[in-house]
């Protein structure tokens, strides 16, 4: 196998960073499978940082609006994807917190109503575990799907 050379690798990465948004820790890693040395992989990711090629605060950013906007998750699905590419907690905490709460519970109240049309339920405590364990899945919080199912809810979709 060929092994790049520091340059080919900050070359080929600065492409790659240019076209969308990546973290340090998935470049640290895509280095490490290209065979890099350990002192060259610093060398190259303080390197794109100083050029803003990568920016993890940025790309935190991005993540929380694009995958809360277009995926539909919900914040704790959002907060395990960041903290999994080792993006402080501190940050994360402060990006989702920028998720307008009515815009929040807006979209998951819209996901289980579509969600309950789809479900075949045995009657409305059998869809409410179902429509509980779906939310969950997205990543929401119990207290906001509880929010979201309240009784009145429950006989619309029924």
């Amino acid at each position: 196998m060929n092994t790049l050379t520091e340059q080919e690798a900050l070359s080929r990465l600065a492409f790659y960073c240019s076209t969308a948004e990546h973290c340090r820790s998935e470049i640290n890693d895509k280095l490490h499978k290209w065979g890099i040395e350990s002192d060259a992989i610093e060398r190259i990711l303080n390197r794109l940082e100083t050029e803003k090629y990568i920016d993890d605060e940025r790309y935190c950013r991005s993540f929380v609006n694009d995958k809360f906007h277009f995926a539909k998750w919900g914040k704790m699905k959002i907060s395990q994807a960041l903290y999994q590419k080792k993006i402080p907690s501190t940050m994360i905490s402060e990006y989702l917190c920028n998720i307008d709460e009515e815009q929040y519970l807006i979209t998951l109240r819209h996901l289980l109503n579509t969600k309950s049309k789809n479900i075949r339920a045995k009657n409305s405590y059998d869809l409410k575990a179902k429509l509980i364990r779906f939310g969950i899945s997205r990543g929401f919080e119990m207290k906001d799907i509880r929010r979201c199912i309240d009784l009145s809810d429950m006989q619309e979709w029924e």
